[in-house]
């Protein structure tokens, strides 16, 4: 009887670690292993996955968009797709944002150009989640901004409006990623 209640004391002591080790955000990052003592009391252990990423995450994570990033922190977008969506995010590299003209992107950044830059993020993100496959030469893609994307299919290589997808179907739990190697710009 007091082997039972030492090992039930045991297990309830680690599971609470566990549990405040999940909660640290650094652990989060990586599988957590955790004990499943209602299968098996014994020595069950299972390693508990990632949480998947959102859009947001991906990009703010990612070398190749930190200039997005900055565009959808001063845009106040970040919380808006961070929302369940989804969301078919077409993201242009640092490189695209780089081809624009000298000083574009620094004169977007500023608070009082939010409206400008506001217009031309929303001009990236569509409504669901499209992957590369459902795309059709042709078709046409209401944004979040209003205005319509243009898709082209030629040789197995897409392009929306005048950007190429360089890397298609970045999944998040919330939508999907294709980058795109231009900045996509709407029409006044």
């Amino acid at each position: 009887m007091r082997n039972k209640i030492l090992t039930g004391v045991a297990a309830t002591f680690f599971s609470m670690i566990i549990i405040a080790a999940c909660n640290n955000e650094a652990t989060q990052k990586a599988p957590v292993a955790v004990m499943d003592t209602a299968d098996n009391p014994k020595d069950s252990m299972m390693v508990q996955p990632e949480e998947p990423k959102d859009i947001v995450d991906i990009v703010v994570r990612s070398e190749d968009h930190t200039t997005l990033a900055a565009a959808l922190k001063a845009a106040a977008l970040i919380d808006t797709l961070k929302n369940a969506g989804p969301f078919t995010v077409f993201a242009p590299t640092n490189k695209a944002f780089n081809t624009l003209p000298a000083g574009k992107v620094d004169g977007l950044l500023k608070p009082e150009k939010k409206a400008e830059l506001t217009k031309i993020l929303t001009y990236h993100v569509v409504p669901g989640n499209i992957i590369a496959a459902d795309l059709k030469n042709g078709q046409k893609l209401t944004t979040l901004e209003g205005q319509v994307l243009t898709v082209s299919i030629k040789a197995g290589k897409i392009k929306i409006n005048r950007a190429n997808i360089i890397t298609a179907d970045l999944a998040g739990k919330n939508g999907v990623i294709h980058v795109i190697d231009a900045v996509l710009i709407p029409k006044k």
